[in-house]
């Protein structure tokens, strides 16, 4: 048996051993409670009913310890977290049909207010200006009024009757209807993102509606919106202001596009034309070179949000190709003073209307060419439609004496007969079933060659022509042929819109009044610029050069590049020529001429009278007259010609009455303007009468 060890000084009383009862006078332990490191007491098979106290008290009898620690299940932990990761993965599933299948259509449409948007860059269209550079036609910053109806939606915009609110507000600006803005920006819901309210507005006006824009509050005063001004007068009424409310324009935009414009508006407008609202030509040399002058549009595309531009989302841009300018023939000062005086003409003379065009002789190409009444095209909308085009290309009528030059060619080229020829003219001249009569009635007068032109004779003037050939037959086939040399009954060449050539049958065609009316004017019809470009073929030695009114273009490189040159051709010798010339000069400087009117002190002017029975173009029949003058000054040395019409005038008929006045001072002012000094010489002295 072994002896128990003292213990410690500083331990206590050696602790009894576990599993041992309580010695008297021990402390006490709390009922169930178990010695530290104690093992639980084996239970017994029989139960609770083992011994008293119940179940778990150990063998050896201590008090009851507590029950055993058990794991936990892993399959239990497994399913819990499947369970909610299925959950999860549900609903990530249900939200992905929910946006792909359920709210595509809405989720769509509220994409497409960020989109990329592919917009047009205009070309700028070419200037048209004179020869010497000044400008004609121009083109300027101009803005069309666009707008997202999307946008003025109560969802976007906030308020329930934006549409009306932007209409009352911009239609003042822009000059459109209150009910058709307010249709325009009415939302449809059938992908109408785009209305355009107003276009080619000002640079003024699209400013006006940026500012309006900036000054509109986001405060409603009863739900409608207001500037600041007009929500400091309501708020003054009773002190009340309510509801939040977005800027009623925040969904009105622009697109900028040019404008043309006309500096000295109505000048040269028959022969400029105008674009329509497009800016596409659709008159005049607006149309004819449309092509060249409104170069090749560009495009750019770029990111928007809510209709504004997002400008870090990049930005393609393909830039647009200027037109190239036009430079014309015309001299704008020269112009100026052509308009200003058959305008005058034609409302003195209370005719329908009339045209003056100025050609330089030299080289073919119009100075002016001006027609009354005109109009503005910076104003079309109250224009009237019958004076937009160009009377002295695109109007015929029948020449009259003025196309006796043409003959008396004919009859000097053909050696028939030279200016001092004699011809007795009787006072009347039956032929083909019908009486002819000069315009003055008179006896049987005893005229030169010379004379018949300078008095105009239409009786002289039709024996003259009959000698052209040995039957009548033949001397109508010889006219025939230098008339077409002439350019009568062929396009002048300029290929102007709506030009006509005129009416000149072939000679087998000739009825028989045709062939004895035709040699004097009358039975066929010309166009105003081909009786000018005639005159101008005598003045240039008897060589036709076709007319021109384009000087050049200007591409958008800025180099100019000349028009071609102008088709030449010999119509009479250069002896003819001359001698038709003088001639010319009796009409005007003769006392027995017709064309008195028409001198110019200290120039020798060559000149003809026309005064032709007008054909009605609504009834087809003789109505009224034809009243005009064609001549070229200096007569010695020819730099210029002009031809005034004048037609259906009511105060007086004769042309040199009439027109001869006109010419005068055109060729005065064109003179000065190309500083063409006079030559000082004497008009020929050729007789009138024998």
């Amino acid at each position: 048996m072994t002896t128990p060890r003292p213990p410690h000084p500083r331990q206590g009383p050696p602790r009894p051993r576990q599993g041992t009862a309580h010695r008297p006078g021990a402390a006490p332990r709390r009922p169930g409670s178990a010695l530290p490191g104690a093992r639980p007491a084996a239970r017994s098979g029989n139960g609770p009913g083992n011994r008293p106290g119940g179940a778990g008290y150990r063998s050896h009898g201590g008090p009851p310890g507590p029950p055993p620690l058990r794991l936990a299940a892993p399959r239990r932990r497994l399913r819990l977290l499947l369970v909610a990761l299925g959950a999860v993965l549900t609903l990530f599933l249900g939200r992905l049909v929910q946006l792909q299948f359920l709210d595509s259509s809405a989720l769509a449409a509220e994409a497409s207010v960020n989109l990329f948007q592919t917009v047009t860059l205009p070309a700028p269209r070419g200037s048209i200006t004179d020869a010497s550079g000044q400008t004609l036609a121009t083109t300027v910053d101009a803005y069309d009024v666009t707008a997202d109806p999307y946008m003025f939606t109560p969802g976007q915009a906030h308020i329930d009757d934006a549409p009306a609110q932007a209409a009352q507000l911009l239609s003042p600006m822009i000059g459109v209807p209150v009910a058709d803005l307010t249709k325009a920006l009415t939302y449809t819901g059938k992908g109408d993102r785009y209305a355009l309210l107003a276009k080619q507005q000002s640079p003024q006006t699209w400013n006006q509606i940026t500012a309006l824009q900036a000054s509109l509050t986001k405060t409603a005063w009863h739900g409608h919106c207001a500037t600041e001004n007009q929500l400091a007068l309501k708020a003054g009424d009773d002190g009340r202001v309510d509801e939040a409310c977005a800027n009623t324009l925040n969904g009105v935009f622009h697109t900028k596009h040019t404008k043309r414009v006309y500096p000295d508006g109505p000048l040269a407008s028959n022969v400029i034309g105008f674009v329509n609202a497009d800016g596409v030509g659709k008159g005049g040399l607006e149309q004819q070179y449309d092509s060249l002058l409104k170069g090749k549009d560009g495009r750019a595309t770029y990111a928007q949000s809510g209709g504004r531009q997002v400008p870090t989302a990049g930005q393609h841009e393909q830039p647009a190709v200027p037109g190239s300018d036009l430079r014309l023939t015309l001299n704008r000062d020269i112009q100026w003073d052509a308009q200003q005086a058959i305008t005058a003409e034609v409302k003195k003379a209370g005719a329908e209307g009339g045209y003056v065009i100025v050609q330089d002789v030299s080289n073919g190409q119009v100075l002016a060419m001006a027609t009354a009444p005109g109009f503005d095209p910076n104003d079309l909308a109250h224009a009237n439609p019958n004076n937009l085009g160009n009377s002295a290309l695109q109007e015929v009528y029948e020449p009259g004496s003025v196309s006796k030059l043409m003959t008396m060619a004919a009859v000097l080229q053909q050696n028939v007969a030279t200016p001092l020829t004699h011809v007795v003219v009787p006072g009347l001249l039956p032929r083909a079933g019908t009486v002819f009569h000069d315009d003055t009635a008179h006896g049987t007068e005893h005229l030169t060659l010379n004379g018949v032109l300078a008095q105009s004779s239409n009786i002289g003037t039709m024996l003259a022509a009959s000698h052209l050939g040995a039957t009548e037959q033949q001397a109508d086939r010889v006219l025939y042929s230098y008339l077409t040399k002439f350019g009568i009954g062929r396009p002048t060449g300029l290929g102007f819109p709506g030009e006509s050539q005129g009416i000149l049958a072939a000679p087998s065609q000739w009825s028989g009044s045709q062939q004895y009316t035709i040699p004097f004017g009358q039975g066929l019809s010309v166009n105003a610029l081909q009786t000018t470009s005639v005159y101008s073929t005598i003045a240039n030695g008897g060589v036709r050069i076709a007319p021109s009114l384009v000087a050049g273009t200007t591409g958008p490189d800025g180099r100019f590049v000349p028009a071609p040159a102008p088709a030449q051709s010999r119509v009479v010798s250069a002896q003819t020529a001359k001698t038709l010339a003088q001639m010319l000069q009796s009409v005007v400087a003769s006392q027995e001429g017709t064309g008195a009117a028409a001198e110019i002190p200290g120039y020798l002017v060559a000149g003809k009278t026309g005064t032709a029975n007008r054909v009605d173009p609504q009834t087809g029949r003789y109505q009224g007259y034809t009243s005009s003058f064609i001549g070229f000054a200096p007569a010695d040395r020819p730099r210029v010609t002009v031809s005034c019409v004048v037609q259906n005038p009511v105060n007086g008929h004769f042309g040199g009455e009439l027109c001869g006045p006109v010419f005068k001072q055109v060729m005065e002012f064109a003179l000065k303007t190309l500083q063409v000094p006079p030559t000082g010489a004497a008009p020929a002295d050729l007789p009138v009468n024998w």
